[in-house]
């Protein structure tokens, strides 16, 4: 049997274009049901690829992480990662998995699973000791993919305007997970 070449890793500044185009196919997917269509059509890879240079060039925080998921050398997904920006949270315990994102035409392959493994590690590599991570309230299948691996639910939710002109707001829920060693038997 033969198993593909996958693997996840660090970004490199080479990769942004690559996670710039993915950012872009996986927001219009995301978004395109809920925004006017003249604004998915402005959803494209020139919108975020300069920022993703200028943040895996100089990231805000030492703990701030951009993990990218390959097969073979292919960029398949990425997660970043980082002290939580939660106003109730704790930036020395707390950090935060504050996207997770997989090619829509690759889901199902592993790579989402590989990712957010990697994310707990960094996460605990860098001595956070709690994980969170804000969803869509109604992505059913991505609540569902974080919460079969342990997170669960903490009872905070917020809106979200991606637009910024208070048109539409999406509701989002925040699940937490205990990223501890030892104690919890990892």
């Amino acid at each position: 049997m033969t198993t593909a070449d996958t693997s996840v890793r660090v970004a490199w500044r080479a990769d942004a274009p690559a996670i710039a185009s993915l950012q872009a196919d996986a927001w219009r997917e995301r978004y395109g049901p809920v925004l006017p269509p003249e604004i998915v059509a402005q959803i494209v890879p020139a919108l975020f690829e300069e920022k993703w240079v200028a943040s895996l060039d100089k990231p805000g925080d030492a703990r701030n992480r951009v993990l990218v998921a390959l097969e073979h050398s292919t960029v398949r997904g990425f997660a970043v990662t980082g002290p939580s920006s939660d106003d109730d949270a704790d930036p020395v315990a707390d950090g935060e998995v504050s996207e997770l994102t997989v090619s829509p035409a690759r889901r199902g392959a592993g790579h989402g699973s590989r990712l957010l493994q990697a994310c707990a590690d960094t996460l605990r590599a860098d001595r956070f000791v709690r994980a969170t991570m804000w969803l869509d309230a109604s992505d059913d299948a991505m609540r569902g993919f974080v919460t079969g691996t342990g997170w669960a639910p903490d009872g905070a939710h917020r809106e979200v305007d991606p637009v910024g002109d208070g048109v539409v707001l999406l509701r989002q829920v925040r699940l937490h997970t205990m990223l501890g060693g030892d104690e919890d038997g990892d």
